[in-house]
């Protein structure tokens, strides 16, 4: 069985950083497509990046292009989420999402003002 493994969320202040990760088990589990997607409370969940397995094509909502960073370890099946110059409307749990079917537990980012 599949599983995703997130962590790295927390309570920041605003204009701080947070990295979020996501391991694949078994490492062996063949990662095509891996992102990240955000739910605040309220709201629809919504794409925030995403990264191909290949050639590393990279995606970002216009929302944080500039400020986030995603990134793969391809021989440890992990992706992370680097998030700089955080605010508050990035408050949401975030969820690791492996091939558009897989999610994660989600992990709570909460930006205080």
């Amino acid at each position: 069985q599949v599983q995703l493994v997130e962590s790295g969320g927390g309570l920041v202040q605003t204009g701080g950083s947070l990295r979020l990760s996501c391991a694949v088990s078994p490492r062996t589990f063949s990662s095509v497509f891996m992102g990240w997607f955000r739910q605040a409370p309220g709201k629809e969940r919504e794409f925030v990046a995403s990264i191909t397995w290949n050639v590393g094509s990279t995606r970002y909502a216009d929302s944080v292009k500039g400020r986030f960073t995603i990134s793969r370890d391809n021989a440890k099946n992990t992706v992370s989420l680097q998030m700089n110059s955080l605010k508050p409307e990035d408050t949401a749990v975030y969820y690791c999402n492996v091939n558009t079917i897989l999610w994660g537990q989600g992990t709570q980012v909460t930006v205080s003002s």
